[in-house]
Order: C-alpha cells, then structure tokens, then sequence
C-alpha cells in the first residue's frame, strides 16, 4: 500500500537534461519577484522626487538635495538589481542548478535604516530651524 504513494519533493520538478521542461510556476514565481523589486525602485525613485520637490530646506539645501539623490540612487540600483536577479534566477533554473544567493536586500535594508536614523536626527535636533 506505501508503493502506491508517491511523495513528491520539491526538487523532483527540476530539468535534469537539456529537453527537460521546467514547471511554469517557477517562472510566474521569479516574474512576481522581479515586480516586487521594479516596485520597490519605483517607490525610492518617488521618495527622491518627493524629497526634492516637497521638502523644506532641512535647514541647509544641501542636505535636501543629498537624501533626494541618494533615495534615487538607491531607486537606480535596485530596478538594475532586479533586472539582473531574475535573468541569473531564470538561467540557473533551466540549468537545474542552486539558485544564487544575493546580499543586496540586506544592505538597503541597512542603508535605509541609516538614512532613517539621520533623517530622524535632522528632525529632532530641528534641522528646518
């Protein structure tokens, strides 16, 4: 009777030859990723814009005009990231290899508390004074 059920693994749906197809789900999956990423861009890009346009003085215009920059820096970064993650996850699952590991989700999500934590500083010490 346990002959009769058959216990399906994650990695049984992996291409092992070159004419295996992959399941589609995996691909929907990494296209879902890809958005999510092309969203979050697209709200650092907007934050940048918001800061520039409709901000104060934080008590010099330097530093407005730097936080702008940077959120859109970031916003590059991450719509270029998300471009080149799911071309690298796409080929690697069609390989039927490991999917790569990335660090970029850490370090904005560090440099976004940093940013926070001045932003939070100029507010505090009245930086529009």
């Amino acid at each position: 009777m346990a002959d009769d059920l058959q216990i399906r693994r994650p990695d049984d749906t992996r291409p092992t030859g070159p004419g295996d197809e992959l399941d589609y789900r995996f691909s929907l999956a990494n296209e879902r990723t890809f958005l999510a990423w092309i969203r979050t861009a697209l709200a650092l890009l907007g934050g940048g814009l918001a800061v520039d346009q409709l901000l104060p003085d934080l008590g010099r215009p330097v530093l407005r005009t730097s936080i702008a920059a940077v959120l859109l820096v970031l916003g590059a970064a991450t719509a270029v990231h998300a471009a080149y993650r799911w071309a690298r996850v796409e080929k690697e699952m069609h390989s039927g290899r490991d999917l790569p590991g990335s660090r970029f989700p850490q370090a904005l999500a560090v440099l976004l508390a940093v940013g926070a934590v001045v932003l939070l500083t100029v507010v505090l010490v009245g930086g529009d004074r």
